[in-house]
């Protein structure tokens, strides 16, 4: 048995439900009337030519996306590029200092590679490896960023083997 002490009579309590439903009839009907046209033919058939690929960046648009990104975050971060260091478990508060421009490559489809040094307000240089991949200076995206050398050690070297180039821990 349900016991109420609401002594308000039980025809109001639908109200709050019409008038939601209401709402919901005109906003409904108002995006319909809004609404455009749905084109009334369709290809019978997907394009058999498929796009061409877009042209490689040049090696200068490339650096320059990566300082542009680097400035966006450091910016975003308040004054600092943040990387977080695996080896040394803690993060690094870092500042560009140069992009190595004769460093740059095209490793893949879309895929591009930069070497860039960095500093710690202490002065410590860190050495970090960059991959973004994107069809322009526009929309590229980093994927991947390492610690290769920390004051100029290594922390693993590269190497091409069947011309792929593959990551090996630097000898101690």
């Amino acid at each position: 048995m349900i016991v109420t002490t609401d002594k308000r009579p039980r025809t109001r309590a639908w109200r709050p439900w019409a008038a939601g439903l209401a709402t919901l009839v005109l906003v409904a009907a108002a995006g319909h009337a809004f609404a455009q046209e749905h084109p009334r033919e369709h290809p019978k058939e997907h394009p058999k030519e498929q796009a061409k690929p877009t042209a490689a960046l040049n090696m200068d648009a490339f650096a320059n996306a990566v300082e542009a990104w680097v400035k966006r975050d450091t910016q975003l971060r308040g004054g600092y590029f943040v990387v977080y260091d695996p080896v040394d478990k803690k993060p690094l508060l870092l500042t560009l200092d140069k992009v190595h421009r004769e460093k740059l490559a095209r490793t893949g489809d879309q895929v591009y590679f930069a070497c860039a040094d960095f500093k710690t307000p202490e002065g410590t240089v860190y050495d970090l490896d960059v991959f973004m991949k994107g069809t322009s200076e526009a929309d590229l995206v980093p994927t991947e960023i390492n610690v290769h050398k920390l004051t100029g050690k290594p922390r693993y070297n590269w190497y091409e083997e069947g011309g792929i180039w593959k990551k090996k821990p630097a000898d101690k």
